[in-house]
């Protein structure tokens, strides 16, 4: 309820503000009225319309005091003063001042806030000296309590204001903030899981191919080799959706389930395997290690992985018959070097540089601080070279 009633007022400040003036004009024409009846100083000096009109030009400007609060008061005070030079009585619509004191003590700057204090003050001192110029020191003291207490008034509400609003824009800054670092976050989430996706569904699926195509040539001629391309195809088929599975079934697990249990993400210890694959698909490959052993992290290592993967992926589509393959890894101070070589037809063809093969690459590389570099061999074929430096966090 309150916080409707907030942004009602937000919304009609103007009328609010209109509102909260609205008792000291009726208190003004009691006055006017009480002065007219008893034929006072007043009355004689400016007449019931003269002090009707004074009360309206010291009470109608304050209804802009929100959006305008220096005007507002130099209005007001102009007013006041052009009162005091007409040796008009005091009104009860004088306290305008005071009102307009507040308003510019809590919507300005301290510098606008001391002189607007410093000009309630002086007119005070000329209405108390006319009034009373024997006791005016003392009685000026006493009054200025008043004003003082407005002004604190004021610098407080100004204070607290602006402590709300920093509240609030560091609030809406960290909500802004929250939001990107989770849009950032997804987005990479995204773009490793479709990376992923890629290496396993094009490297397996390419077997599954290749397999495919010896199974329909053996078919009459050799039906045991086509059983076993059968038996390959199977296999890999198996092991693609093992590893999709591993991928992507965590994001399906029902709320306070038990995680399911799913092997570890390949590594360099898998690399024999995954040259094993490759040669039971009919591609001859050759695999040597270089240098001292070191110990990856398992980001690393599964980033080496994939780019094998991905590269002998690649000799697979492109390479044609008859091809050989090489892959040479090498440990070396503070890096691990991957030459991933062909002799096949792979460099002429179009898709070798305009695929998203490439670009996973380098971007796996690339999370390391690493390099790949693709291109044709002088001989014939494709080489790809990937160096990666060791122990460096994505």
């Amino acid at each position: 309820m309150f916080g409707r009633l907030r942004a009602w007022t937000r919304r009609h400040s103007k009328l609010v503000d209109a509102l909260t003036v609205s008792p000291l004009a009726l208190l003004s024409l009691i006055t006017v009225e009480a002065f007219s009846r008893a034929g006072s100083l007043g009355a004689r000096q400016a007449g019931v319309p003269g002090l009707l009109l004074l009360s309206a030009a010291l009470i109608v400007p304050l209804t802009w005091r929100r959006d305008h609060p220096r005007e507002v008061f130099a209005v007001v005070a102009a007013v006041s003063f052009v009162q005091w030079l007409l040796d008009i009585v005091v009104l009860p619509a004088n306290i305008a001042v005071l009102v307009a004191l507040y308003g510019v003590a809590s919507r300005c700057t301290l510098r606008w806030a001391l002189a607007a204090g410093a000009v309630a003050e002086f007119g005070l001192l000329l209405a108390i000296l006319r009034e009373s110029p024997d006791t005016g020191g003392r009685a000026w003291l006493s009054s200025s309590a008043f004003i003082v207490a407005v002004w604190i008034a004021g610098i407080y509400a100004n204070t607290r204001r602006r402590y709300v609003e920093g509240l609030v824009e560091r609030a809406e800054r960290a909500e802004w903030e929250r939001d990107q670092q989770a849009r950032i976050a997804a987005a990479a989430e995204r773009a490793r899981i479709a990376r992923e996706l890629h290496d396993v569904v094009a490297h397996n699926v390419s077997v599954m191919v290749v397999q495919a195509d010896g199974a329909g040539y053996a078919l009459d001629g050799d039906p045991e080799q086509a059983r076993r391309a059968l038996q390959a195809i199977s296999a890999t088929g198996r092991q693609a959706l093992a590893e999709m599975r591993r991928l992507v079934g965590v994001l399906r697990q029902d709320a306070g389930s038990p995680a399911e249990e799913y092997a570890p993400q390949p590594g360099v210890a898998q690399l024999g395997d995954l040259i094993r694959q490759v040669r039971d698909s009919g591609l001859p490959t050759e695999f040597t290690v270089s240098g001292t052993a070191q110990t990856l992290p398992e980001g690393e290592q599964l980033a080496v992985y994939r780019i094998v993967q991905e590269a002998l992926t690649n000799t697979l589509k492109h390479g044609g018959p008859g091809t050989r393959a090489w892959v040479e890894m090498t440990y070396g101070r503070g890096e691990i070097e991957l030459r991933i070589s062909d002799d096949g037809r792979g460099a002429s063809a179009p898709r070798m540089v305009g695929g998203h093969g490439l670009i996973g690459m380098r971007e796996r590389a690339a999370m390391y601080g690493g390099s790949v570099e693709a291109a044709p061999r002088a001989g014939g074929g494709f080489r790809v070279v990937v160096r990666i430096p060791v122990g460096v966090a994505a």
